[in-house]
């Protein structure tokens, strides 16, 4: 991005992990960010090194509020989506809600985008969008029947999206996200990650439960690959790269065997004691699909995507900064 343009980004849902993130680097490249968040699920502490930052400022506000959307988005160059009730669980355990959110409050905020003119509208999509669909690795235009309510929701948002480009010109781009992890990512919860929940665990020296034999796989995905998308998303002046959808991965899968492997060997070089935790096997979760992988070529040869963080490097860099901020 060039450094001489200072543009005015609204990050909904900014003081959530990813959201957070994304409001602290685009401040540090030089722009005016406006976070709108009700706190329902981020966190104050989230953004505790920029609320002073002059270019920034919070609204403490709710997607399903128009007046809010409205608000939020006055002289705004882009928008930035990710506010949404997250967490398959969540979704059946409480379906209405997850669908207030995550429908009703994304069509607020495409009605206030479209009123206000902005550039362009770049929203978190997801993975589980895929459902059902049983080919590896997953590719954009392939996708199966969602397999829970959250699902659901991310889908009709893609349907939106492309109702407003066609309907009203208004350009959106929507990132589906793979298991993203990282910095700032909550561990606690009923519906934390499973990432920082197992760090957690294993700091406590608590057996993490993976829910089935651990032979499932995942295509983790670290947070600064996810803060790449969005950039390249909001900037690509490339014809082809609006009104579409993109996988925002990594590319490569790994087990949840694997995974704890992982943790477990980088924790124990904080304490070695940890090496010795044991792992709990559960049952499998309703709602989960065993497999997933991205197809990350369309990203690449698009929006020119080079992420450069695997999962065993972006999980170090998670576990130092869990270690140093949460033990």
């Amino acid at each position: 991005m060039e450094a001489s343009t200072q543009y005015k980004i609204l990050i909904t849902g900014g003081a959530g992990f990813i959201g957070s993130n994304l409001c602290e680097y685009f401040l540090k490249s030089g722009h005016k960010v406006i976070c709108l968040d009700n706190f329902s699920t981020g966190h104050r502490h989230n953004l505790k090194d920029i609320l002073n930052h002059p270019n920034f400022k919070l609204i403490e506000g709710d997607i399903r509020n128009i007046e809010d959307c409205v608000l939020s988005v006055k002289d705004v160059d882009y928008v930035l989506h990710q506010a949404a009730l997250g967490s398959v669980p969540r979704s059946i355990n409480d379906p209405i809600t997850t669908n207030d959110v995550n429908v009703s409050g994304f069509l607020n905020m495409l009605v206030a985008s479209r009123d206000a003119k902005i550039k362009r509208f770049i929203y978190a999509a997801s993975s589980s969008t895929y459902g059902d669909s049983q080919g590896l690795p997953k590719v954009e235009d392939v996708i199966g029947k969602p397999l829970s309510p959250y699902a659901i929701t991310k889908y009709v948002n893609e349907l939106y999206a492309e109702i407003f480009s066609k309907t009203y010109g208004l350009e959106t781009i929507g990132l589906r996200y793979f298991n993203v992890f990282g910095r700032k990512q909550d561990p606690n919860g009923a519906y934390a990650a499973v990432i920082p929940k197992f760090v957690m665990q294993f700091m406590h020296y608590e057996s993490p439960i993976i829910n089935g034999d651990g032979n499932y796989s995942r295509d983790f995905t670290y947070i600064d690959n996810v803060i790449q998308m969005n950039e390249l998303a909001m900037t690509s002046q490339n014809p082809e790269a609006i009104n579409t959808v993109y996988n925002t991965a990594y590319g490569d899968r790994n087990t949840l065997n694997d995974l704890v492997g992982y943790l477990k060997k980088y924790l124990a070089e904080f304490d070695s004691k940890i090496a010795d935790v044991e792992v709990v096997y559960g049952v499998n979760r309703v709602g989960d699909i065993p497999h997933s992988l991205a197809s990350i070529d369309k990203a690449k040869n698009i929006l020119g995507y080079n992420p450069k963080y695997s999962l065993q490097d972006g999980l170090k860099e998670a576990v130092n900064w869990y270690w140093n901020n949460l033990k």
